[in-house]
């Protein structure tokens, strides 16, 4: 009875893994032949995990990733693709969220740009980073919204904490001048001190006339370029070759 109450103690105070490890323990006989202190270890680096684990679940769910499955452990090396698989995982095992880069993929639709950044952005989060993906051709839009709700004060805070921005498909599509000065802000907010990962099918060299406004892009650019990583993808298209599914194939249990 009273390990009952005590298991029942410990998950109202939220210690799920504490108090998971301490039923498996009362499970193995074996566990009785350890001190004291060794059991307490075991039981402390259960919960540790299990913070670990539920942080990591909910730091990917925040950041609504186009692609939450993509890591760069998967990441399609094959010459002709333009990526170094070790200058990938040097960068992903580097400092770069900390020191605030920004890394600039660009390519031909369907090259994997978009895949590549989610990729990088979901190994930040497993290292303890938030991240939040953004479209930017659906930003023009989401900016309107939060002006007109009074949000976006509140919404560019949210942003300027977030470690690792992801901006997709930068570049498609005309923007308006409202939508420039957001821009501005937001990577004003992070130049230096935020990460910042860029997709685009136009070159780099093409962005300033993109943005339009002489004066903005000059200040956007400048504060993008300070500390930059560039991936530029090569090849035909990896949705083409993804094989269609039939739909008998869908009614396939994997298991």
């Amino acid at each position: 009875m009273m390990m009952h109450t005590t298991l029942a103690q410990l998950r109202s105070l939220k210690l799920d893994g504490l108090a998971a490890g301490l039923e498996e323990q009362l499970a193995q006989p074996g566990m009785a032949a350890l001190s004291f202190e060794e059991r307490v270890a075991l039981l402390i680096d259960r919960e540790v995990h299990a913070r670990n684990d539920r942080k990591l679940v909910r730091l990917l769910k925040n950041a609504h990733l186009k692609y939450g499955q993509a890591a760069i452990e998967d990441i399609d090396a094959r010459a002709g693709r333009g990526i170094d698989r070790r200058e990938v995982m040097s960068l992903a095992l580097g400092e770069w969220v900390s020191a605030g880069h920004s890394v600039l993929v660009t390519g031909p639709t369907g090259a994997g740009k978009s895949w590549l950044a989610c990729a990088l952005a979901q190994y930040a989060c497993r290292r303890g980073y938030s991240a939040i993906y953004q479209r930017v051709p659906r930003l023009q839009e989401e900016l309107r919204i939060r002006h007109g709700s009074g949000a976006f004060g509140k919404w560019l805070l949210q942003l300027a904490k977030t470690d690792v921005l992801v901006l997709d498909d930068w570049g498609m599509g005309a923007i308006d001048g409202m939508t420039r000065s957001d821009l501005l802000e937001i990577i004003d907010d992070r130049a230096g001190t935020k990460a910042t990962i860029i997709t685009s099918q136009l070159p780099v060299e093409h962005w300033h006339a993109w943005i339009g406004d002489a004066t903005i892009a000059d200040a956007i650019l400048d504060r993008i370029m300070q500390r930059n990583h560039r991936f530029t993808l090569t090849g035909d298209s990896l949705r083409a070759q993804r094989p269609k599914t039939t739909k008998k194939e869908k009614n396939i249990d994997p298991s």
